[in-house]
């Protein structure tokens, strides 16, 4: 039997994420490494692998009535089912198939013989969106995934922020949060045995911190919260020393995240290329990538290289339509060949097993660091680090310290004043008036403030720039104000 958090949370009107922190963090800490099983492809007579993650995400917003002051919290797919007239609303019944279809395709290919492998995330809104709408059929696709271990040795779970936060410009203790809430959440829907096996991290927006002190944070974060590897974005990388771009993108590396003080944290990265995410995942272009890639060496091994993908799971008339059959017909041909669909945590298994160990790894670090490096001695401390940046950003060479992400021509920090006042202020205040008091996190008070805090540092807020969305934003933020204001 599956164990999970009492079933009497499971219906609250709050979602499972926070109040099991030392259960979560023991979980996470107790599994030990991955390991090849008799399903695995036989990696020493490959050529290659592919690899592909499904990102889903959808954010919750305060459109439930046309009221904006009073309206109550719903996803945004139900209020997509709900106002199928507006934009592309339609495709609401087309995006719940979405998040439940692998659960359909991966039964079907196993029946046939074949060796199916995906990876997804499923971003916290979405998953308590989904359970709020009581779309069951949903998690009944999904839960075998998670739980039964024949389907679990196919799919592979990556955790992610909760509330699909861009890591760079949000405060790094919220960031914590982020992640410890998704392990709850994901905990109580489908148990600790399938929290237990979730290794890899996905961050929203494949947004990558690259200023020293937040990178750190962010590499530390995601090692206390037991995770082994992370998805990086190619561009959003560099090589240490002479600050080039990534030279083996088909290999791990090692991110390493270096601060001001002189302390490093380091995580296994796994690098995405660069490219049009969704078509070249709903085409299925890993794969025939992959097939013209041959072995290469890793630290005095002869390994298959890995090329990974990452896109939107329903975003896109490709990854609508084309997908599922693309999907099919890729793993049919390729289970059992010279480039089989791995996922990552059985491939890093396998290095492992030729005796390759983390620190093996090519290093990386984020973008532009190299810069700071150059300048700025060892351990100088954070306001050396300050002031030469402000020189660099001052220099119109296109320094900046806003992080990467999956698209190089949007920032995620110029133009949002209107949402990211709102946003810093009531981080200040949660901090004030639940975390140093040490409000426990088993409060109902704490609960439900947290799950005001998360919601509002959405990426969605941002991404959209003006209008209703930011509106949305900001009336989450002035709820989250009231709530601390009152409560604590």
């Amino acid at each position: 039997m599956t164990e999970s958090f009492p079933a009497s949370t499971q219906t609250d009107e709050r979602p499972v994420i926070c109040g099991s922190e030392d259960r979560v963090t023991e979980t996470m800490g107790r599994r030990g490494r991955a390991q090849l099983t008799e399903h695995s492809p036989e990696f020493d007579a490959i050529d290659s692998a592919c690899a592909i993650a499904l990102h889903m995400h959808q954010p919750l917003i305060p459109a439930g009535g046309k009221n904006l002051k009073t309206a109550a919290i719903i996803s945004n797919l139900q209020y997509m089912f709900d106002h199928p007239d507006e934009g592309d609303n339609h495709n609401a019944p087309v995006f719940r198939d979405c998040y439940k279809r692998m659960g359909e395709f991966v039964p079907e290919l196993l029946g046939e013989g074949k060796r199916p492998r995906a990876m997804l995330d499923y971003s916290g809104c979405l998953l308590w969106g989904l359970q709020q709408s009581q779309m069951n059929d949903v998690f009944d696709r999904l839960r075998p995934l998670a739980t039964d271990p024949a389907y679990a040795e196919c799919v592979e779970w990556l955790g992610c922020p909760w509330g699909h936060p861009v890591a760079p410009s949000t405060p790094m203790q919220d960031y914590r949060l982020h992640v410890r809430a998704w392990q709850h959440q994901f905990a109580g829907l489908f148990g600790f045995e399938a929290l237990e096996r979730v290794r890899g991290f996905s961050p929203a927006e494949m947004a990558l911190p690259n200023h020293p002190d937040v990178c750190y944070e962010f590499v530390s974060i995601l090692r206390e919260c037991g995770y082994e590897w992370v998805i990086v974005q190619e561009h959003t990388v560099e090589r240490p020393g002479d600050g080039g771009p990534v030279q083996q993108p088909h290999v791990p590396h090692r991110l390493v995240a270096r601060n001001s003080k002189g302390e490093t944290a380091e995580i296994i990265a796994i690098v995405k290329t660069q490219g049009s995410d969704a078509k070249l995942i709903g085409q299925m272009q890993p794969y025939f990538e992959a097939k013209e890639l041959s072995r290469t060496t890793l630290a005095g091994h002869s390994v298959p290289p890995l090329v990974t993908q990452i896109s939107d799971g329903e975003n896109g008339g490709v990854m609508m339509n084309e997908f599922p059959s693309k999907y099919k017909e890729a793993v049919r041909e390729c289970s059992g060949s010279r480039t089989p669909i791995v996922n990552v945590s059985e491939y890093l298994a396998y290095l492992e097993k030729l005796g390759i160990t983390a620190a093996d790894l090519p290093p990386l670090q984020p973008i532009m660091q190299q810069r700071i490096w150059d300048r700025l001695d060892d351990g100088a401390g954070p306001a050396a680090m300050k002031r030469l940046i402000e020189e660099l950003e001052q220099s119109n060479t296109g320094f900046h310290m806003e992080g990467g992400s999956w698209t190089s021509d949007i920032s995620w920090v110029r133009g949002y004043d209107d949402v990211l006042g709102p946003m810093e202020r009531l981080s200040a205040l949660f901090s004030e008036k639940v975390l140093k008091p040490g409000v426990p996190t088993t409060d109902p008070r704490y609960r439900n403030a947290l799950y005001y805090l998360l919601m509002t540092q959405t990426s969605c807020y941002r991404y959209w720039g003006q209008g209703r969305w930011t509106d949305y934003g900001r009336e989450l933020c002035r709820r989250a104000m009231d709530i601390l204001e009152h409560d604590f």
